[in-house]
């Protein structure tokens, strides 16, 4: 798939890997619907095309494919992490994480294939769902479902739509948490390098240009998926 021309809608597009996604889809001559919920000025400063909506609220996704209109690739992007142990995971906090996490991609791959003929679908996951990590249960199993919805809509969709996933390992610290707390957190790596941001696109677009490509997971990690939990 040739990326030029092509129109674009990323989720969350105006943020950490989320920006670097726009800033390369720009950068190869696509024209790119930037969503964002509260960083709009961001958003507005990447591209001219912009969509605002709270991807916690079902209704709201629904109303964003309405300004959006027809679009080429789909990169569900945006996403919600809490540090969410057992006991801390109540029905009402998981069901937040799992609206943003998996409800929200599901409902935007089932718009974006009730109006393409022809397009892509590239998730973004997390290394965690290899692992076993009780720190944030919520979280990964979102993005366990996730994982298999690209599985699914692979197979549902084939031969017009293709869906795959990019797996990152630990590429930016949060907001909240310093440069040295995040070295600290990163758990072990195989590779001994933090992957880089960019490293996270370039299998993005790997998987969207390739014809033959669909249904698959890349893990940019630095192999850390392979180590399971304890990392």
């Amino acid at each position: 798939m040739n990326l030029e021309g092509k129109r674009v809608l990323i989720t969350g597009g105006a943020q950490r890997i989320g920006r670097a996604f726009t800033e390369s889809f720009l950068a190869e001559g696509a024209e790119v619907v930037v969503h964002y919920h509260r960083s709009r000025a961001e958003a507005e400063a990447l591209s001219p095309f912009t969509v605002c909506a709270n991807l916690a609220d079902s209704d709201s996704v629904g109303r964003l494919w309405d300004e959006v209109g027809p679009i080429d690739i789909l990169v569900n992007n945006a996403s919600l992490f809490t540090r969410d142990r057992l006991q801390d995971a109540t029905p009402e906090r998981a069901a937040l994480e799992l609206q943003v996490n998996l409800l929200a991609p599901l409902d935007l791959i089932r718009q974006f294939a009730a109006q393409s003929k022809q397009g892509a679908v590239l998730n973004l996951l997390d290394r965690r769902i290899k692992a076993h990590d009780t720190s944030c249960i919520p979280y990964a199993l979102s993005k366990l479902a996730l994982a298999e919805l690209t599985r699914l809509a692979a197979l549902e969709l084939a031969p017009q739509i293709r869906v795959n996933g990019v797996a990152p390992g630990p590429i930016l610290p949060s907001p909240e948490t310093s440069e040295a707390v995040f070295h600290e957190r990163k758990g072990s790596i195989p590779m001994e390098r933090i992957p880089a941001v960019q490293e996270v696109v370039n299998a993005g677009f790997f998987l969207l240009k390739n014809p033959s490509v669909t249904g698959q997971i890349i893990y940019v990690d630095g192999g850390q998926h392979m180590l399971g939990n304890g990392v």
